[in-house]
This record gives structure tokens, sequence and C-alpha cells, in this order.
């Protein structure tokens, strides 16, 4: 087994769900290093995402942990695999929390997103995108600018795709009312946002001032449903980075801010025609 200076958030996912059910079975790292023939501080690594470990020992400490779950040890199998997505092509040139992002959307099978601000990344059009990416503090030397619009349009795959996922964006007035890039540019966003909104699998759901209070305003988060719930994740906007909440206690509370925020907006045909409204008044 290999070691890693910085391992992804998928890698510590691993080693933080390996480490729950070790917890959870009331199991030591000195037996669980027995197990695997190792000496105990690898456990610990492992359980970090330092430390590589292969699908077939999951198997064996899933097994040892006395998980019954299959679907649930099958989706830990699956994290174990080697990455070999598309953002592997971006490993050097953007901040790892970018990656983080794109390789937590390749496994999701059901997103919802709640923006306050900004237009959801996943429907930017390439303009809004650029003008946000130049509002970057320290400023962004062009071709920076480039490797990130590069990699979001990549990124919106997720959703335009042949696999394409569920998506439910849940989108503030504010955020609609932002003229990232000026006039004309806002406007051929909102478009863009009702051409998407027709898709099968895109659903946009517009927040007006006029609903006043609600959950998480001032945050944007993204809610990921994983292959099997264990493994959902939150992922929230920060200056400093994504975020990416799993606890049991976050993961509920998130899930009733989304619940809240969905029944408060309105419905996908008034959407649309408020977003139409909007673009007309640009």
């Amino acid at each position: 087994m290999s070691t890693r200076r910085t391992p992804t958030e998928r890698q510590k996912r691993l080693g933080a769900e390996l480490r729950k059910l070790r917890t959870a079975a009331d199991i030591s790292t000195e037996f669980a290093a027995g197990l695997l023939d190792m000496d105990r501080t690898r456990i610990a690594n492992m359980e970090s995402g330092i430390r590589t470990i292969s699908p077939e020992r999951v198997r064996t400490l899933a097994s040892n942990y006395v998980c019954g779950d299959d679907a649930y040890v099958e989706a830990l199998v699956d994290m174990a695999q080697p990455s070999s997505g598309w953002w592997e092509r971006y490993r050097g040139s953007l901040p790892q929390g970018m990656l983080d992002i794109a390789e937590m959307e390749a496994h999701s099978v059901r997103m919802r997103g709640a923006n306050t601000v900004h237009i959801p990344g996943l429907l930017q059009t390439s303009e809004h995108a650029t003008a946000v990416f130049r509002t970057a503090v320290p400023k962004l030397p062009e071709h920076e600018v480039a490797l990130r619009l590069a990699h979001r349009s990549e990124r919106q795959q997720v959703i335009t795709g042949d696999e394409a996922v569920p998506y439910v964006a849940t989108i503030h007035e504010a955020a609609l009312r932002m003229q990232f890039g000026g006039p004309d540019v806002a406007r051929a966003q909102l478009e863009y946002l009702l051409d998407m909104s027709e898709r099968d699998n895109v659903t946009v759901l517009v927040l007006p001032f006029a609903k006043g209070a609600f959950p998480g305003a001032g945050q944007n988060a993204v809610y990921v449903d994983g292959p099997v719930p264990q493994l959902d994740t939150v992922q929230v906007d920060s200056l400093h980075g994504a975020a990416f909440l799993h606890a049991e206690g976050q993961l509920t509370k998130y899930r009733a801010q989304f619940e809240w925020l969905e029944e408060l907006a309105l419905p996908p045909e008034r959407s649309r025609d408020f977003i139409r409204e909007l673009a007309r008044q640009l």
C-alpha cells in the first residue's frame, strides 16, 4: 500500500467510513491491523486517507466489522478503486477543492442546489462564469481563468451528458438579478437557465424576495445523494474553498433545509415565468 501527501476528499471519506464501521463494531486498531497483517499505525493512516487500501481489504474489514449492508460495502469497495476521471487532467493546475467537487458530482445519483447570490456553476454560461472568475481576489491571470472555465465546462456534463443525473436548483431572486458581465451577459444567462429548465433531469425553482426569510440565507450549498444514503454529502462554498460535510446530524439538518427551501420556492412553470420577466427587463 502506498501513501499520499494530499488525499482527495473521496479518499478521506472512505477512511472516515471505515473508521465509523470499526468504532461501531467496537474493534480496536490493533485487531484491525492484525486482520490485514500490518502495523496499527497504518490503520490510522488508512482511516485518514493518507494510505491507500485495496478493494479486497475493504471487503475484509467490512466483513469483520459485521457490516451486513451489501450495497454500502460495494459502494465503499468502489471508492477504493483508483481514480481515473476527467478531472485528473487538472491535478496540479487547479485547487484540490475544485477537483473534489467534480469527483463528488461524477459519483452522485441526484443533486439539489441552493444559491442566494450566484447562479449555480452547473448552470452558468461561459460568459457569466468568466465574469465571476475575473472577480477573484487576488486577481487571476487570464490563463488561470481559462483553466477554470474549461474545468467548469467539463463539470456541466454531469447534467448534460449521456448519464445525466437529476438536478434541482433553487435560486434566490438576488442571484438572478446579479449582472455579472453586464446586462447582455445577464440576459443571455437567464435565457440559458430557461433552456436548461426544460431538460427532463433539470428543475429550476425561483425563491423571490417576496417570500421573505428562508433557511440558509447567504449560503450556497449542494446536497449530493451518493450511491447509498450513508454516502450522501453536503458541499458548502466559502471564500477559502469548498467544505464537505457528511456527519449524520449535518445531513439531517441540510435535508430539512432543502425541503423547506423547495416548498417556499415557486413551482417550475411559475419560476420560468419569473425568469422570463427578469430577462425582459434587461
